[in-house]
């Protein structure tokens, strides 16, 4: 079996074949270090996530690279609002961006350059594109002259001549052309500039991927990521900026994530119904927000609304039990050996749904059915320890694949009083003083605790 990846820019899908044998060059966009970030941004974090983890899975040596913006409009706004420094922003945010992307099982990239730690590569970069006759100088800007790049907009499948400038900055009369973006902007009063052989200023947007794309990974890589609102004008830019330099492809395989709706309605600023990512991970378990992310194929719009997050809190509570009564039986009384137990058929399945375009939606369907299968196994099956341990190492390893294994961290102090009261009732049960035992339930369940009592014991969580 073979991954199959869809190519936005073939419009199909396509076999992987990564530039050299057995490694892979991957860069995502990351965010712009203003605010936290929300589920939209998380989709994508989620999503290049898994496709990172799926390829290391399947043998793959993969070197992952997702930038910060650090200096732009947005962080220069919020440093005004919140009477600090640019530079504070970013730092404050970085922060929460690790701490938020961790939550949710998000692992660090190989690199994580900041625009701020690279303006000497950038500015290079611009020098070259002016030296070839692609960008230009204008009153210490510098814009990029988009109609010397021939295959300008192969990507979003638009004709030049139907597009505009779609660059972060304003339209200004500096430009030879409306098409034309900018890649460095001169600076103004109270803002953060940087000096180069254009006067001080700061890079436009687009500038700064292919420049650390170029410094991190070389000329050309084999997947870039991000979301699909991304894909025009920004990444684009992208291959227009580093292909005229560099020639094709800037990547091989060009991968965008789809939009997530909230109750049925297109997230957006002017709706006001963004949701930080910050703010639900108090919520809910953000194992449970990480499975809805990855509920369906990655280039399908998704709706979240709290029903949709009740489903998801079930469904991972039903993976939660059945690897707890997997791992109590094995504590239990000692069982016969028994023969080697095949899982094959599930992890061909498996596979299969992974290698057709990253297909998660498909792939969490075969994970529910092997924990279907396994509790079939728990109740009713001829309990060998064989048996027993091939459906628990291959349901770790598929959670652990999927970033959804619980943080098994020391129980706190609160965990402790509520064993304690768990432990109570349990005697309470055991002398026939069903009073006492009702009266302790009615406690735990008023401290929002539910509890399962199980052949293996009593399993419990805190409400969501």
């Amino acid at each position: 079996m073979s991954i199959v990846l869809y190519n936005s820019l073939t419009g199909k899908k396509e076999p992987f074949v990564p530039r050299v044998p057995g490694e892979v060059r991957m860069y995502s966009c990351g965010p712009t270090v203003y605010n936290y970030f929300h589920i939209g941004n998380a989709r994508a974090f989620v999503v290049f996530d898994m496709v990172r983890r799926y390829l290391r899975y399947r043998g793959y040596q993969v070197t992952f690279v997702q930038n910060f913006t650090d200096v732009d409009d947005k962080l220069i706004k919020r440093a005004n609002e919140m009477s600090t420094t640019v530079e504070d922003v970013a730092d404050r945010y970085i922060d929460a961006y690790y701490a938020d992307a961790a939550a949710l099982g998000v692992e660090r990239a190989d690199v994580h350059p900041r625009v701020t730690e690279t303006m000497g590569e950038i500015i290079a970069f611009i020098q070259e594109l002016i030296a070839t006759g692609h960008a230009y100088e204008a009153d210490g800007d510098v814009l990029f002259a988009t109609r010397t790049f021939a295959d300008y907009g192969k990507l979003s499948k638009q004709s030049l001549d139907d597009l505009h400038s779609g660059s972060r900055v304003e339209v200004t009369d500096k430009k030879r052309d409306e098409v034309d973006f900018t890649l460095w902007k001169a600076a103004k009063p109270g803002e953060p500039a940087w000096d180069s052989p254009w006067g001080p200023g700061r890079p436009g947007w687009h500038i700064e991927c292919s420049a650390m794309i170029r410094k991190y990974l070389g000329d050309h890589i084999d997947i870039h990521g991000g979301g699909h609102d991304l894909l025009f004008p920004h990444h684009e830019n992208e291959i227009a900026q580093s292909e005229a330099l560099a020639g094709p492809p800037l990547a091989n395989y060009f991968m965008h994530n789809g939009y997530i709706n909230i109750n049925n309605e297109k997230m957006s600023k002017s709706l006001g119904n963004s949701i930080f990512v910050h703010e639900l991970v108090q919520r809910y378990d953000p194992r449970a927000l990480r499975l809805f992310l990855l509920s369906a194929q990655y280039r399908s719009p998704i709706n979240y609304s709290d029903d949709v997050m009740a489903q998801m809190v079930a469904a991972l509570r039903r993976i939660d039990a059945c690897r707890e009564h997997l791992a109590l039986r094995g504590m239990g009384a000692p069982l016969p050996a028994g023969e080697p137990v095949s899982l094959d058929a599930f992890e061909e399945r498996f596979r299969t749904a992974f290698d057709d375009d990253i297909n998660t939606g498909d792939a969490l369907g075969v994970l529910f059915d092997l924990v279907r299968e396994a509790n079939v196994y728990l109740k009713d099956g001829d309990l060998t320890q064989a048996g027993l341990d091939a459906y628990a190492q291959k349901l770790e390893a598929w959670l652990a694949l999927f970033g959804l294994l619980p943080n098994e961290q020391a129980p706190d102090e609160g965990d402790a009083a509520i064993e304690g009261l768990i432990a109570e009732r349990t005697a309470a049960r055991k002398a026939r003083d069903f009073a006492r035992a009702d009266a302790l339930r009615d406690e735990l369940t008023q401290l929002g605790i539910h509890m399962e009592d199980t052949p293996q014991g009593v399993r419990w969580w805190r409400e969501s």
